[in-house]
C-alpha cells in the first residue's frame, strides 16, 4: 500500500513547465535556422538562377556549322558598313551593298574601295555553306554605251566582277553564280534620286543549305 503521496511524474512538478518551454523554443530555433540554411543553398544552385560561361563573344561565332544543316547565326560577323546591310529570307542570307561602294557610275570594274568592302564581307561569306548568287541590280535610267547597251548588260556585268573577286579570294567556284536582274526588281519605287539609288545595289544571297528528311 502506499503512503499516500504519488512520486512526481516526467513534466510534473512547479519548474517542469518552464523547462519544457524552454526546450522547445531551443529546438524551433535551431530548426528554423537549418530550414534557413537549406533554402539558402538551394537558391545558391539552383540551375535556373546559374548563367553558363561564354566560350565566344556574344558578336560573333565560332566552330562549324551545325550537323544538322542550318546556318549558324552568322550576322555577328557582318562588319559595320555604311551602304550594307544583312537580313534573312526564305533563300537564306542576304546582304545588300549599295552599288556606289562598289563601282563608280555606269561602270562594272571594282574599284579600290569596292574591293576593300567585298574583303571586309569575306570572312562571313567563308564561314557559310550552300551557293552564293551575286545578284546585279539597276534603276529604271536607261543606259546606252558600246559596252552596255542596256541596264542587263551592265548588271550582269557587275555581278560577274563581284563573282570574279570572291573565287579569286578562295571562295570555291562551285558555289557561285551570277545573275544580272537590270531594273526588274526594284526595292522602291524609281520616283526619286534617294529612291533609285536604294535600287541600284549588288546583292550577295547565300541559299542555306538543309538537312535531308
Amino acid at each position: 500500500m502506499g503512503d499516500g503521496h504519488d512520486p512526481l511524474l516526467p513534466g510534473q512538478g512547479p519548474a517542469s513547465g518552464e523547462d519544457g518551454e524552454s526546450w522547445l523554443l531551443s529546438y524551433l530555433d535551431v530548426l528554423t535556422l537549418l530550414i534557413t540554411l537549406f533554402v539558402l543553398l538551394l537558391t545558391l544552385t539552383d540551375p535556373a538562377t546559374e548563367t553558363a560561361p561564354s566560350s565566344a563573344p556574344a558578336s560573333a561565332v565560332t566552330g562549324p556549322a551545325h550537323a544538322s544543316g542550318a546556318q549558324p547565326d552568322l550576322t555577328g560577323l557582318l562588319p559595320r558598313l555604311d551602304g550594307v546591310s544583312v537580313s534573312r529570307s526564305d533563300a537564306g542570307l542576304n546582304l545588300r551593298i549599295q552599288d556606289h561602294l562598289l563601282f563608280a557610275s555606269g561602270q562594272a570594274d571594282l574599284t579600290a574601295p569596292g574591293t576593300g568592302v567585298l574583303h571586309r564581307l569575306l570572312p562571313l561569306l567563308e564561314r557559310t555553306r550552300g551557293t552564293i548568287s551575286v545578284e546585279g541590280h539597276t534603276d529604271d535610267i536607261p543606259i546606252h554605251t558600246r559596252r552596255f547597251p542596256s541596264n542587263w548588260e551592265l548588271s550582269s556585268a557587275r555581278a560577274s566582277a563581284v563573282l570574279r573577286y570572291l573565287q579569286d579570294q578562295g571562295i570555291a567556284a562551285d558555289r557561285l553564280r551570277a545573275i544580272g536582274y537590270a531594273d526588274t526588281r526594284p526595292l522602291r519605287p524609281n520616283d526619286s534620286r534617294r529612291d533609285r539609288a536604294a535600287n541600284r545595289r549588288v546583292e550577295l544571297v547565300v541559299h542555306e543549305r538543309h538537312a535531308g528528311p
